[in-house]
């Protein structure tokens, strides 16, 4: 336990930081687990589109924020788009 108040106080700010992170990283996954689903379920290629949409521009926000390291998600979204023109070729 912290012994000094600016400690407490770093240890509560620490604490809503990683609850807040947590959360951003998790709502990432779910939008990068729900495109490659509607990929694998050979989904309406307007559905992908927008799920790809919604995936690159959390990207975007996260790498811009510093959740993630900048050259990560932009590594994210040029697999993504990879993953985005093969489907759409197939079809």
């Amino acid at each position: 336990m912290p012994l000094h108040k600016s400690a407490e106080k770093r240890l509560r700010q620490s604490e809503k930081r990683n609850v807040r992170n947590r959360a951003r990283k998790k709502e990432l996954k779910v939008l990068l687990k729900s495109m490659q689903k509607l990929i694998d379920t050979s989904a309406d290629k307007s559905v992908v589109e927008q799920a790809y949409r919604s995936a690159v521009q959390k990207l975007d926000r996260l790498g811009v924020k510093r959740y993630l390291h900048p050259n990560k998600a932009s590594r994210k979204k040029a697999q993504l788009t990879k993953m985005l023109n093969n489907y759409v070729k197939v079809d």
